[in-house]
């Protein structure tokens, strides 16, 4: 078999029982099968929640908190316990866990994506087990991935990984609740994820956890997008991770063979740059870019709107809205200054957004 990069997201309520303390069963368990897929040779970076679900109870809360800074101590009690708990058990296998707290800022801020994406490379390369945690203790709710189902599938896409793969409480998805429709039927392959899935999978988690079937969905969708297939189900023993990545897993596989990887640069400026402007372009430019694989020229461009210097991602809009993302090669001023030359026939040759720096939306 070939080796893979391998993402195992496991929520909180795989790890913890329902008074919000480790389960001491259900982590062995995940602990033997991350080292059985290790031992096959296949690299593996683990997403893991419940450090909240792990400290809470610490803190004399007899649920998990609703409040912000109650979910933050909560976190910074629990993160030590649950890193404790992975580093003790994988010891036993020869493993050496480096913990990775991440926040939605280190993916929006160009330097520390890239430094991301190096140290998990480096991690990675030494055969250390990467376990990545969202930063609870100090994110503010406005720039949080939601849940860790978003943050394995963002994770997934920056490190090119073959498989992601989200272990819940249910062994995938139905057309239906099988918790409250004994019809439901279970499917066991998906293509893509639709509009219509997503609006007939509302739900919350469990008391212990945040993502609900939607939230797994959601990011599923963007591991697809970020050409990385995903499987969402359930399992046990030592062999469970080396029976989905065979094929043979207690879930939904979700993807084809046609999913194409979006290197890096891309993936920054598709899904977590900041516009800093917008560019209004014509037809041609239109079909230029969307159709023949071309780059953008200033005689293309015929409205800008904000203020951008040279390095900024903009939104590229055509005759029917939004059709992209960008990085530009210059200024704002000097694109204007181009269209105006336009206008008397002496625009320069230079291309305002390179193809390689372009993402359709």
């Amino acid at each position: 078999m070939a080796k893979k990069r391998i993402i195992v997201k496991i929520g909180s309520s795989s790890l913890t029982n329902d008074k919000g303390v480790i389960d001491l069963e259900k982590f062995q368990d995940h602990i033997q099968a991350v080292a059985a897929l290790r031992k096959q040779g296949h690299e593996v970076l683990l997403v893991s929640s419940g450090a909240v679900a792990a400290g809470f109870a610490g803190l004399g809360y007899p649920s998990r908190p609703i409040t912000l800074k109650g979910k933050q101590a909560a976190a910074a009690v629990g993160q030590s316990l649950l890193i404790q708990s992975y580093t003790e058990q994988f010891r036993e296998y020869g493993i050496v866990p480096a913990q990775i707290l991440l926040t939605r800022s280190d993916f929006s801020n160009r330097d520390r994506y890239k430094n991301a994406y190096a140290t998990l490379m480096e991690l990675l390369e030494r055969r250390i087990l990467p376990i990545i945690n969202e930063n609870d203790t100090v994110s503010v709710e406005e720039l949080t991935f939601g849940d860790n189902d978003m943050l394995s599938a963002l994770v997934s896409g920056l490190i090119h990984a073959d498989q992601l793969i989200i272990l819940t409480d249910i062994n995938g998805l139905y057309n239906a609740d099988p918790r409250v429709n004994p019809a439901a039927v279970k499917l066991d392959r998906l293509e893509e994820i639709t509009e219509e899935m997503l609006r007939g999978a509302e739900g919350s988690g469990s008391k212990v956890g945040t993502g609900g079937m939607k939230s797994k969905l959601i990011a599923a969708k963007t591991a697809l997008s970020l050409g990385v297939p995903v499987f969402i189900g359930k399992g046990s023993g030592p062999e469970k991770l080396i029976n989905i990545i065979d094929g043979n897993g207690d879930g939904t596989y979700i993807g084809h063979n046609e999913l194409g990887s979006i290197n890096t640069s891309r993936q920054w400026i598709a899904f977590h740059s900041e516009p800093a402007g917008k560019l209004y372009i014509d037809e041609g430019a239109e079909k230029a870019v969307l159709f023949n694989g071309r780059s953008l020229l200033p005689t293309g461009v015929y409205e800008v709107k904000g203020t951008f210097l040279k390095g900024d991602v903009v939104e590229v809009f055509g005759h029917k809205g939004l059709l992209g993302k960008g990085e530009v090669t210059c200024s704002s001023d000097e694109l204007k200054q181009f269209i105006m030359r336009k206008e008397l026939s002496k625009v320069p040759s230079v291309e305002v957004i390179h193809r390689d720096k372009w993402v359709k939306i």
